[in-house]
């Protein structure tokens, strides 16, 4: 939703799609992409509702994609897309980086002024150095980087990210109190595993959260706009804590 609104500042802005009937909590299909649009963009993954997009679909327009929390989770077929740009706070690097990847013949098209740390032409024409740079969060990247080609590369990490998140998906799915809030698996992110209390036991909300920090668990509170409940996990994040976060859940449940 930010970028619909950003863009609005510059241009004609089309909403092909949309899940707001459902808050989110559901990718939408079958649906059309202009042909006269300059660009279709998409985030891949929702981090407050805890929807993903993983297929690298054919568009008739240039693809653009925010990937700020789910790049290197997946192999990706670049060259599908015509730009690819992400924060790199979430699998990358500390904040204050960030990934840009673009097709040359993408950023010719910039035929306007824009503002020069806006664009794209003036960092590959400067080597990305047009700027002081940020030098710890890129050593940082570097060091997350070469750790993930020693583990296996981006395969292996899908790997790790898929057996994750299906387990704590399992434990929700069969849980009495609790629920996954993106039903259809194929729309549930891997990063972003968003639940709730059934509503029948939506007063034990803080109770919960009480009894997750007692066990050290620490950020499983939802998004401050949606509520719940929310389990990052990112590439750096071990199968111990996946295991910490569903042994409390059933330690919860079986004291209510």
């Amino acid at each position: 939703m930010g970028g619909i609104k950003e863009a609005k500042l510059f241009g004609e802005v089309d909403i092909v799609a949309s899940s707001k009937d459902k808050n989110y909590s559901y990718i939408p299909k079958n649906y059309t992409v202009p042909e006269d649009a300059d660009y279709f963009e998409i985030c891949s993954n929702n981090t407050i509702e805890g929807t993903e997009i993983r297929e690298d679909f054919d568009c008739k327009v240039p693809l653009v994609a925010d990937m700020s929390s789910d790049i290197f989770s997946r192999p990706v077929d670049v060259s599908k897309y015509s730009l690819i740009f992400g924060g790199a706070q979430k699998n990358f690097a500390p904040a204050g980086v960030t990934i840009v990847i673009i097709k040359d013949s993408f950023m010719d098209k910039v035929v306007r002024p824009v503002p020069t740390m806006a664009n794209y032409k003036v960092h590959v024409e400067n080597n990305s150095m047009k700027n002081t740079p940020p030098v710890f969060p890129i050593f940082a990247g570097l060091k997350t980087m070469e750790w993930m080609e020693q583990s296996g590369g981006v395969k292996e990490m899908e790997k790790r990210a898929i057996a994750r998140s299906s387990k704590i998906y399992d434990a929700l799915d069969s849980s009495k109190l609790f629920k996954a809030t993106v039903e259809d698996p194929q729309d549930r992110s891997r990063m972003n595993i968003c639940f709730v209390l059934k509503p029948e036991y939506s007063e034990l909300e803080t109770a919960f959260l009480d009894l997750a920090k007692q066990r050290g668990l620490v950020g499983i509170k939802g998004h401050r706009s949606v509520g719940g409940f929310r389990a990052s996990c990112y590439n750096a994040l071990p199968m111990e804590s996946v295991d910490a976060l569903i042994d409390t859940i059933h330690e919860f449940e079986k004291a209510h």
